[in-house]
């Protein structure tokens, strides 16, 4: 018997116990330092650790994982797809961290006829899968009359499509729209606030930096009160972190985290292809986790607002078992795809508008550069050589694509993720007890 390729061992925080973790065989247990040694050794006189998953035959692990590998592609063929569709570039605000700033300005405008290429596109390619819109942007909700009938003749359109539709939007004309959204089928709106009032102002404002917290409210509460699904997003770094517990407090006060219409995320701001921020004012993904469970603890009722993901740890605590291997965490061209109102196509919303990354054109002609979508759709972590051979790959899943085109000249290479450093924390966080 030989050790698992995919065991992952990890020291709880702030305890003498290991978090032993096995995302092929689904297995999790707390061990003790003794457990730990004894396994080391291959010692098993009860049989627990083979049992488990822990202890394998190596010509059994890899028909295992060959298997995991073939349940995972098929439901990920049978999963649902988001359609990105980025009716502008153009936006209202000026947040100092935009990353979309550094982008060339393109001057046209979305018209009726690249809707309706649009929506012929995406009945034609993916006629018979489950799939649903998100709107982005720039800012898709702009205000102005040609803006707003752009939107509604995109709902229109939806709605003969029977699809559901998102948006991701900064929220500051959302009481204006929530008349026109309410037409359609509205999946949820996601809106970023930064923290409370002063911290939120200070970072997302208007061109003429006027604020803009006051008015994202007022939009959180009408789509509420309408019935509308929000998304609460709050974008962090140094500067602001220490404000998530005032935003808590806030959100919680107001009734926000009572409502079952209301969730939250935090984004983590870093280096995509343009940002404002200067490095010294971005959290590693490690760091971030870290402080996020030191605020935890010292401001439990942050949790009834946000609870982080630490990796898998918070999935076991909720379902009492692991979730499937995961062997590709990037959607991009699988159960992701964006579109612009120039008529191109682009692998997700990290790429989308980005010189370079276009993949094809749905107007005036239907194009598809074909290679460069299949090295998209090929990469996971049995394509990625360093994941090959790293414990972690199936609860990392090779990371964003993107991420790893930008630092390391293509898609087929690892974006690693600090999972060893997240499951620390997560046993520590979720399963103390």
């Amino acid at each position: 018997m030989n050790l698992s390729n995919h065991n992952i061992i990890v020291p709880i925080k702030d305890s003498e116990k290991f978090f032993l973790v096995n995302p092929l065989y689904k297995s999790a247990d707390i061990i003790s330092e003794n457990e730990v040694k004894l396994l080391n050794e291959l010692q098993d006189s009860s049989g627990d650790f083979k049992q488990r998953g822990y202890l394998v035959d190596e010509v059994d692990e890899k028909r295992a994982f060959k298997l995991a590998y073939l349940d995972f592609a098929e439901k990920r063929e049978e999963d649902e797809i988001q359609l990105f569709f980025v009716p502008n570039y153009s936006c209202n605000f000026a947040c100092s961290y935009c990353y979309q700033e550094g982008y060339n300005p393109v001057q046209k405008v979305v018209s009726t006829e690249v809707i309706d290429a649009f929506f012929s596109y995406i009945n034609t390619e993916f006629a018979g899968k489950r799939k649903y819109i998100t709107v982005f942007g720039g800012e898709p909700l702009l205000p102005g009359d040609n803006q707003r009938q752009m939107i509604a003749y995109l709902l229109k359109k939806s709605n003969e499509a029977n699809l559901d539709v998102a948006f991701v939007t900064n929220g500051y004309t959302l009481t204006s729209y929530v008349d026109l959204l309410k037409t359609a089928n509205i999946r949820e709106i996601q809106v970023t606030i930064d923290g409370t009032q002063e911290v939120h102002d200070g970072r997302r404002y208007l061109k003429g930096k006027q604020p803009t917290f006051d008015r994202i409210v007022e939009g959180v509460d009408a789509c509420l009160k309408a019935g509308i699904n929000i998304n609460l997003r709050m974008v962090v770094d140094k500067e602001n972190i220490g404000n998530l517990a005032g935003l808590s407090r806030f959100a919680i006060d107001r009734g926000w985290t009572s409502s079952p219409l209301f969730k939250t995320q935090i984004g983590r701001n870093y280096e995509l292809h343009f940002c404002n921020s200067t490095p010294e004012k971005l959290f590693d993904r490690a760091t971030l986790y870290q402080h996020l469970y030191d605020l935890l603890q010292e401001h439990p009722y942050i949790a009834e607002f946000y609870k982080p993901a630490f990796s898998i740890a918070k999935y076991i605590s909720e379902h009492e078992e692991l979730p499937m291997a995961l062997f590709d965490s990037c959607p991009a061209c699988k159960t992701e795809w964006a579109f612009d109102f120039t008529g191109t196509i682009y692998s997700c919303t990290a790429t989308v508008g980005k010189e370079g990354e276009e993949l094809g054109t749905f107007y005036p002609e239907v194009t598809k550069k074909t290679a460069v979508i299949e090295e998209w759709q090929n990469r996971d972590v049995t394509t990625i050589e360093e994941c090959k051979t790293c414990s972690v790959a199936l609860a990392c899943g090779g990371g964003c694509a993107s991420v790893a085109k930008n630092k390391n000249g293509h898609v087929n290479s690892p974006d690693c993720r600090p999972v060893k450093e997240l499951l620390s924390l997560g046993a520590a966080y979720y399963l103390k007890d």
